[in-house]
Parts: C-alpha cells; structure tokens; sequence
C-alpha cells in the first residue's frame, strides 16, 4: 500500500497485522463452496480449484486467509433461490466444506462451537463452520433443521434475494407480511438447537417480528447501513435502534451496491424494482458491465475508505460490542483495497487512522460474533 496522506503506513500496516495475529479476524460469510462448484475449470473439484495456490483473480484460497489473519470463517453452503431441490442442493454445498476440511486438514478446523476458535488457533489452523444460506433449504420441515445442526451447520440465513414459503425477503415482493407462523417455529427450534439466526437478505419486518421472539442473539452476517447506502439489504434506522439492546451484532460486508450508493446508481439499468439482477440480463454478467462500463465510465465499486465509513457510522450507532466484519467473498468484484481475503490487516490499518481503540479493533476482529456464539450456545442448554 503507498504511503500517502490518505492510506495507513507501512507501519500501521504492521501494526494492524500484529493485532489481527493475536486475537485473530472472524469473518462473517464466504461464499467459497459456492465459487468452487461453479467455477468453470473445476467445477467442484478440489485438487482442480488447488485451494493452498495464491492465485490472481480470486479472493479466497489458503494463501490470502492466511495473509489476512484469519482465525474462524463462516463457510455459506448457498442456495440459490430459484433451485428446485434446495435441500438437495444444501446437503450437496455442505458436503463440499466438509470435503474441503479433509483434504486440508492441517489448514482447517471443523468447528461447531465458540470454544473451537481457540482450540483451533492453539493447532495453528482456521475454524471452519457452516452455514446455510437461505431457509427455503429446509423444505417446510423443522426436522431438516435438525439434520442440518447434526451435519455441523451453527448459523442459518432465513432467506435469500427471493421470498420463501415462510419467509419475506429484503429484495422481493412480501407475502407473508414479515414471518409466517411456520417462520416463526423456525426462529424457536433454531434457538433451542443453537443454531445462530441471520437475518441479511431478510426484508425489515422479518428483522423486527425475529428480535421479537428470538431468545438469543442474532446477527446480520453481511450487511451494511441503510443510512450510508439506501440498498434495500441494508440494515434500517429503526432496526439498528434495537440491535444493541437484544445483544445482536451486524457484520459490516463488501458488497459494492451495499457500500456505495454511487455503485448502486452505475448498475441501476440492470436492478429490478426490489434492488436484485434482473433475470433477462443476457450475454453474461461480466460482458454486460464491461459495455456499460464504455458509456457510463468505470463502476464506482466503493472502496477500503467508504467500506470503513460504515463500520465509523455503526460504531457510533450502535456500539462497538454489536459490529464485525462479514465479506461475502463471492468471486464478484470488489472495491480498491477489498479484493480478497489478504485484505483485512488493511481495513484494520484505515480504522487505526480514525482512531479506533485496540479494544474496540479486537471486538470487530472475534470478539463480538464470539460473544454471540456463546450466548446462542448457552440460550440452547
């Protein structure tokens, strides 16, 4: 990173890396499972995709997590809303993680618990945890929940960019007004179990009617401030004003539309009304940004500075006990300075510059999502 006015030193640089080594970065969400089964060489194949190579192009592989100093990853076996066998599809992504644990098994740790963070940072190795990503994967059975908290999954994302049986998303029509009585039997088996409730992707009055009943902690495990960016996956005014008060913690993510409300007016032309990629875009994604891009000059993505903006705004909201750090890696592009997943010491480095404490660095790194983890574990027992 240069030297300038406006970017870290090289010696906050060091600074920021020496914090993250000791108490290490937890992040929120990843896609990888997702990005190695789609990816078009590999197409799920471990020894293909050759996870411990430091590759151009991607965000996530060994090299970058341990460059970035992480300590515990949220690995999301996605779903997509529009896949006709979700729980299939779920078993499938789960299976993935489980497989990538294995082969790597001097890299990662499988995890199901907040104690196994520490107990992998003694082994020198990454907690992997799982997660599922859009409850539509349940099916409308709560004994697929089950299954799943059996299989290792501690965390699940209610929904997706589309509305489910049971569950209004942020991003699609609402048909059950928030939650249906179904959606909420969810929320209570998932508290009983252990299993962390996430309410990204889930439209406002799914956030409310959760704190509403919810007898732990939830998160927000990639979303942003709605203040800053008026993206309807953005957590709003109303809910931030509860967050602290039900011991929730919002983890603050990458997300160019999410960070920028300059990026979300460049990719406008190509949003439905709810905020989510039209379904009649045609010719690929990537080729049809790059010919927008010859009109309408270069996608302003948000960068490293605008990303800590949020973080600055939801200290200042909410608390510094109730903010972490989900990326959302996906494969897609992202802003200067968060390309990959190396890039953590750097964000860190900026906070530093605003005066962040090492106290309130430490709780954004692990120690709120830790926090929650427990309280989640002691609310099932």
């Amino acid at each position: 990173m240069d030297e300038t006015p406006n970017t870290p030193t090289r010696g906050l640089i060091a600074r920021a890396k020496r914090l993250l080594a000791e108490v290490g970065l937890f992040d929120g969400h990843n896609d990888l499972p997702y990005v190695i089964r789609e990816d078009a060489e590999a197409r799920g194949d471990l020894d293909l995709f050759a996870l411990r190579r430091n590759l151009p192009g991607r965000d996530t592989d060994i090299p970058k997590l341990r460059a970035g100093r992480v300590c515990a990853q949220f690995f999301a076996a996605y779903v997509p809303p529009d896949e006709p066998k979700p729980a299939s599809y779920a078993l499938q992504q789960i299976g993935l993680v489980r497989r990538v644990n294995g082969l790597h098994d001097d890299v990662f740790l499988p995890a199901t618990k907040a104690a196994d963070v520490a107990r992998a940072r003694r082994a020198g190795k990454i907690a992997s945890f799982v997660t599922v990503e859009n409850g539509a994967a349940l099916e409308g059975r709560l004994d697929t929940l089950d299954a799943f908290y059996d299989l290792g999954v501690r965390l699940m994302t209610l929904c997706h960019n589309n509305s489910t049986d049971w569950c209004d998303s942020a991003t699609d029509a609402p048909r059950h007004g928030g939650l249906s009585r179904f959606g909420r039997e969810v929320i209570g088996r998932m508290n009983r179990l252990g299993m962390i409730v996430d309410l990204a992707h889930v439209a406002p009055t799914v956030m409310h009617q959760t704190l509403d009943v919810s007898d732990a902690p939830v998160v927000w495990s990639h979303s942003n401030a709605r203040k800053l960016c008026d993206h309807p996956r953005n957590v709003p005014e109303d809910v931030l004003d509860r967050v602290a008060g039900a011991g929730g913690v919002v983890m603050a993510t990458f997300v160019p539309d999410f960070i920028s409300e300059a990026s979300r007016a460049w990719t406008a032309p190509f949003k439905d009304e709810w905020g989510k990629t039209r379904s009649d875009i045609k010719g690929g994604w990537e080729k049809v940004l790059a010919k927008h891009a010859k009109t309408a000059g270069p996608w302003p993505k948000g960068d490293l500075a605008q990303y800590c903006d949020h973080l600055d705004y939801l200290r200042g909201r909410i608390g510094a006990d109730h903010i972490g750090v989900g990326s959302d890696f996906f494969g897609g592009p992202q802003g200067a300075g968060l390309e990959n997943a190396s890039c953590f010491p750097g964000v860190f480095a900026e906070l530093m510059t605003r005066g962040w404490s090492d106290d309130d660095l430490a709780k954004l790194a692990s120690g709120n999502i830790l926090r929650v983890m427990r309280e989640v574990e002691k609310a099932a027992r």
